[in-house]
């Protein structure tokens, strides 16, 4: 199951209530940290995830309010921390910006730490383990080369002790193994195969998470059908001109889009301080009525949902 931890929700710059943005991916050990605006690593701590396991950040765009934060994180974990990975991967101008932030500032006149990586996105599978995998694909988004990220989880079969308690499978390795597609031999000589004990194939949870972008029509094929959708309402339909002009959306092209992508649920962040909550999940929920306006600090599991395209 993926897990969302929103640590800034804001936009452009914070507010009272919240933080630049910042999302943490969480599955079993992994660790993605979605952008890193200023503050960041305050919202980590308060947070009480601590920076262990933390070794991947994902960037989706170069803006300011989304790479800030790196400078004051990285100088953390190099006072403070034993690092032994630090793996950052965004676009070409992306990872020229966050280079120059850290090594003309953070680490102007000393050697690069070992475990510091950069990574070139491009479209395609970043990541594929065991149980899911992580792609990106592009999103256009005004000046810069954006992308999104998909996090699915592997359709799987489930064991079923029922059928292998009345094979007199006995616990232990041999259902372990089972349980991962292996045919096994039992003490007694009898050859089990992982048919015998499995279930039919359940599909995986799957998650999305676009940055900023103005357009969402070249974003359906890497969203339908997704369990959750984290994107931006920077606007209310009043300023639909404003979003358009800045390359933004508002809430109500959002919900739009989660209607037509067939979502299961939409969750909205990069906030502008201009507005209300309230006015956004109303715009929202009005046309996809399972929307959440992301608050900082806010947890989420990812769950399997029943979907529809309309």
């Amino acid at each position: 199951m993926f897990e969302l931890l929103f640590l800034g929700t804001s936009a452009s710059a914070p507010s009272i209530k919240r933080n630049l943005p910042s999302l943490l991916v969480i599955h079993d050990e992994f660790r993605f940290l979605i952008d890193c605006g200023e503050g960041t690593q305050r919202q980590i701590l308060t947070a009480g995830c601590g920076f262990k396991r933390l070794n991947k950040i994902l960037f989706t765009h170069s803006h300011l309010d989304h790479i800030l934060g790196t400078a004051g994180l990285l100088s953390t974990l190099l006072r403070w921390e034993s690092m032994e990975d630090m793996d950052i991967y965004g676009g070409e101008d992306t990872i020229a910006r966050v280079h120059d932030l850290l090594f003309s500032v953070v680490l102007r006149g000393n050697r690069a730490p070992d475990f510091l990586r950069f990574h070139l996105l491009s479209e395609g599978i970043l990541f594929d383990e065991k149980d899911f995998r992580v792609s990106c694909f592009p999103v256009n988004h005004r000046g810069s080369d954006s992308f999104g990220f998909r996090f699915d989880k592997k359709s799987r079969r489930p064991f079923l002790p029922e059928k292998a308690e009345a094979l007199g499978i006995p616990p232990g390795p041999w259902r372990r193994d089972l349980a991962n597609e292996e045919r096994v031999v039992l003490p007694d000589g009898r050859t089990i195969d992982p048919d015998q004990v499995l279930g039919d194939l359940i599909p995986g949870e799957s998650l999305v998470i676009v940055g900023d972008t103005g357009e969402t029509d070249s974003l359906l094929p890497y969203v339908q059908h997704a369990d959750a959708l984290v994107i931006e309402a920077t606007y209310t339909e009043e300023e639909a001109d404003m979003a358009f002009q800045y390359s933004h959306l508002t809430a109500k092209h959002s919900a739009r889009f989660a209607k037509t992508a067939g979502v299961g649920t939409l969750y909205l962040t990069h906030i502008s301080r201009r507005y209300r909550e309230k006015d956004i999940l109303e715009e929202a929920q009005a046309i996809f009525p399972n929307t959440v306006v992301a608050r900082d600090l806010a947890h989420y599991q990812v769950k399997k949902q029943a979907q529809t395209v309309n």
